[in-house]
């Protein structure tokens, strides 16, 4: 069995839930990266931010994103997988909720421990299987 710590990119770069919107978006075009963990006191997850909520929650809005904070973009609870959990409940969770990033979190701390994003899923499947995830996750 593949677990999600063996697919998934370590270290994911959190921002804070009083950091900006302006503050993310020099982050995320820094590291070339689409989204953004947001995280509380001991990298506890408190939700993801996109360049997509930065885009259409808050410039669209007629909204400053140098005066929105993160955490006002955080809405629900994030979808995530714990490290041992099976590689294949990951790529299941991302098709079934059409998530292209999915958060892993340890267990039983509930940190974050990194992510999973389209291109680890992509490096650990066949052609096939890879070409069936991206119709799930873009479908409309």
């Amino acid at each position: 069995m593949t677990t999600a710590k063996e697919i998934m990119h370590p270290g994911a770069e959190c921002v804070t839930g009083e950091q900006t919107l302006a503050d993310a978006a020099r982050i995320m075009r820094e590291r070339d990266v689409g989204a953004l963990p947001i995280c509380g006191e001991n990298q506890k997850l408190l939700g993801i931010v996109t360049d997509r909520d930065i885009v259409l929650r808050c410039v669209a809005e007629g909204r400053d994103p140098s005066t929105v904070q993160c955490l006002e973009l955080a809405l629900g609870r994030p979808m995530v997988i714990e490290e041992n959990e099976d590689a294949d409940l990951a790529l299941g969770l991302m098709e079934d909720h059409r998530v292209r990033r999915l958060p892993v979190i340890n267990h039983p701390d509930h940190k974050l421990v990194g992510m999973i994003s389209e291109a680890d899923i992509a490096r650990h499947l066949s052609q096939e299987r890879l070409a069936e995830f991206v119709t799930a996750v873009t479908a409309r």
